[in-house]
């Protein structure tokens, strides 16, 4: 495989709804950005780029068919090859990796990709049902399978086997929503306490309003190329762009049906799935000790594919010890719950560990006043744009706009793009996108690492 270097991105403004624009005018606004970034004209733009690949979760919601290919005349890339992906909330993760493997292959010297959702096209409800069309209609849906109803659950094991507490959940949605108060991109920006997320309307027990994720109007794109194109880009702008590389991809999959998900004992966690970090003495002992107290892994609490997903890609980018080698994380955080969650499962810490994390102050910004103290530092910070949560979940958008957000970090150019540098990782190196689907069953982790010092941000 050849080394794939991201070069740029843009993303639409999100909001619960766009009526001034088409999916299509949606998909051009982020286009627009990412190629202004490259300090393009449109004309060169289309006759540099070899293809593309487009992604959308739901035909349901634009109420028209293949409307990749429509997006694609949009732009004016037609006729240059193009696929359409979807796979859930990971749409966006799926289609960043297929970008990867266009380039990596050999297939493209120069691969777009971008991602769009109009999920305001439909009232609430019927958008939560079409989302609940993702779960198996066979078994899941008919009795009552909407996605609120299966975090809530989810959570609850999780509470009960680790005592994670509501307290622990609401303190994610805090940092989430302050972040987002620097970043004018998201769709919900604001102050919020604790007491906030409580008191919010229930929508199923322990989660609330304030605790889920938005459907949204968006759209989100990005640039992937080999070194000969960028060579051809840079050629074309006459100059020097920062080197941000795809250091390595993950994916991993489970069950639709959670009931169908397996209780693993403890030598086979050890031996499939357990992080470099987790094979120490003390590692060993405390999940025995779960283990002896009637844990099992993955059950409903855990993401299997997210650990798989994360393993592989660690493994691929020589990533030992997570919470120390990477200085930043978008991860998908479509609840409260599942952020917690899935700090164990890419292994920011241990198994039972995320509720306490996400109270401690290590997964925070530093200089962001979050209006509460915390007992650590900062060290690892976890959705600095915002997350899912607060800029919101135009899901085919979602995973690319981590992707866009995590390349401007690691350009260091966060200030120009958001108007403020609040929320720019000093000096950020590395750091990972995670995109998640259904209830964990399809899972992508990506890994993007800035090379030197060069490039003008």
């Amino acid at each position: 495989m050849r080394p794939v270097y991201v070069l740029s991105g843009g993303v639409s403004k999100f909001a619960k709804a766009r009526p001034d624009k088409t999916f299509q005018g949606l998909v051009k606004e982020a286009w627009d950005e990412s190629i202004a970034d490259l300090g393009l004209e449109p004309k060169q733009a289309i006759e540099l780029v070899d293809g593309s690949v487009a992604s959308y979760f739901s035909d349901h919601f634009q109420r028209q068919l293949m409307s990749g290919i429509m997006a694609q005349d949009y732009l004016g890339l037609v006729p240059k090859p193009s696929h359409r992906v979807e796979g859930g909330g990971a749409t966006g993760g799926l289609c960043f990796q297929e970008a990867w493997k266009s380039v990596a292959s050999g297939s493209m010297e120069v691969c777009v990709a971008y991602g769009f959702e109009t999920m305001s096209h439909v009232q609430t409800w019927k958008g939560n049902e079409f989302i609940a069309l993702a779960s198996d209609v066979s078994f899941d849906y008919p009795v009552g399978g909407f996605y609120s109803g299966y975090y809530a659950m989810m959570v609850v094991r999780h509470m009960q086997e680790f005592g994670t507490t509501v307290e622990q959940m609401a303190m994610v949605s805090v940092k989430n929503h302050r972040n987002a108060l620097h970043n004018p991109y998201a769709q919900k920006r604001m102050a919020i306490t604790v007491e906030d997320v409580r008191r919010s309307p229930m929508v199923a027990w322990p989660l609330t309003r304030l605790d889920i994720c938005t459907m949204s109007d968006g759209a989100a794109a990005m640039w992937l190329a080999s070194e000969e194109g960028l060579a051809r880009i840079e050629k074309a702008t006459g100059r020097r762009l920062p080197r941000v590389k795809v250091a390595s991809i993950g994916r991993g999959t489970d069950a639709m049906r959670m009931s169908d998900r397996p209780h693993l004992d403890l030598d086979t966690f050890t031996a499939k799935y357990a992080l470099p970090i987790e094979q120490d003495a003390a590692s060993r002992s405390y999940y025995r000790d779960l283990w002896e107290r009637g844990a099992r892994y993955p059950g409903i609490h855990s993401f299997r594919a997210g650990r798989m997903a994360s393993k592989q890609a660690y493994e691929r980018a020589g990533i030992q010890d997570p919470m120390k080698q990477l200085d930043f994380v978008e991860l998908h955080d479509a609840y409260t719950s599942s952020e917690i969650q899935t700090y164990e499962d890419m292994g920011l810490c241990r198994y039972g560990e995320g509720g306490p994390l996400a109270v401690s102050g290590r997964t925070f910004l530093p200089g962001i006043d979050y209006g509460v103290g915390f007992p650590a530092a900062s060290e690892c910070p976890v959705n600095p744009s915002g997350g899912l949560i607060a800029c919101g979940h135009p899901v085919g958008a979602t995973g690319l706009m981590q992707g866009v957000f995590a390349l401007w970090q690691l350009q260091g150019t966060i200030g120009r793009h958001f108007g403020n540098p609040r929320l720019q990782v000093a000096n950020a190196r590395r750091g990972a996108i995670h995109s998640h689907a259904g209830t964990g069953t399809y899972v992508t982790v990506s890994i993007l690492e800035r090379e030197g010092q060069g490039g003008t941000p």
